[in-house]
């Protein structure tokens, strides 16, 4: 335990979270979870804590995951080189073999496993599951890389229902049984719209939408969706980030209230947003 708050600063910090607590107690909350936070085992604890703590508090967390660099070591290891196309795997049948054992197989039930562990309740999906993600062929040249025609939230709705934590690996198929890899962010911003979700929370590698990219100083803490998109003008917005705010847009669109691109490299990032006046990372909100 840590000796360096007394017990009367614990419960002041408790109060103050007080208020936040009750506005998302029996609300959706579905958080894109990848990049270092999921490399750095550290982290990785973290994250699986405050999921599990927003859970026992009464939040209904949908957890959504990647998993590219195990896709890519496990490739490596089985003698495929991976390649990209503007950012995304190109995916060979082979490939979609590999990224639907890693994902659905290794990555997700490591992650069911951490949250039980963190005193939270799990149950492991793809987006196969019950016909969660229904996708077609995005662009021939990437091979079995999908575009999400469909979502079907009924499956994730019964499991929050019975009080179980969704945690959702993005691969889908159609109705001819083919499978598809999935862009993460994509199928979070699809599944937090069908879902009417209060928040989506999108853990990334940077602090978020920065005014100059090299000064972690210049983080624009809120922006609408007609300013967000003044920023792709003036290029503020740019290179890897587009996607990642265009998902944003699709999910504020779709009927989210607000979607926050978060660093998931700061410990404890998901409660400090959440639970806390000062939040951390950019809040993209509607008019």
């Amino acid at each position: 335990m840590n000796t360096s708050v007394s017990n009367a600063e614990r419960a002041e910090i408790l109060t103050q979270a007080l208020p936040y607590i009750k506005q998302y107690v029996g609300k959706v909350v579905v958080i894109k979870y990848g990049g270092n936070a999921m490399i750095d085992e550290t982290l990785k604890q973290q994250v699986m804590e405050d999921i599990a703590l927003l859970w026992l508090i009464g939040v209904k967390v949908v957890l959504i995951h990647g998993g590219g660099p195990e896709i890519s070591d496990m490739m490596k290891k089985l003698g495929k080189q991976p390649q990209f196309i503007d950012g995304l795997r190109v995916t060979d049948k082979e490939t979609v073999d590999i990224v639907q054992m890693v994902l659905a197989g290794k990555v997700n039930k490591s992650l069911v496993t951490l949250l039980q562990m963190k005193g939270g309740h799990a149950v492991g999906l793809s987006g196969m599951d019950g016909g969660i993600i229904e996708a077609k062929i995005k662009d021939e040249r990437l091979g079995f890389v999908g575009e999400i025609i469909k979502v079907r939230s009924q499956p994730i709705t019964d499991l929050l229902e019975k009080n179980y934590i969704p945690v959702i690996s993005t691969v889908a198929s159609d109705r001819q049984g083919n499978v598809y890899n999935i862009n993460g962010d994509t199928a979070a911003a699809y599944i937090a719209g069908a879902m009417g979700a209060e928040r989506l929370i999108m853990m990334t590698d940077v602090a978020g939408i920065l005014r100059d990219k090299d000064d972690p100083s210049t983080l624009i803490p809120k922006v609408t969706v007609s300013e967000a998109k003044k920023l792709y003008d003036d290029g503020i917005v740019s290179g890897g980030m587009i996607p990642k705010v265009d998902c944003c847009i699709e999910a504020i669109n779709a009927g989210v209230k607000n979607v926050t691109i978060m660093d998931g490299r700061i410990p404890h990032a998901i409660l400090m947003e959440l639970l806390t006046d000062e939040g951390a990372g950019t809040m993209v909100m509607g008019e």
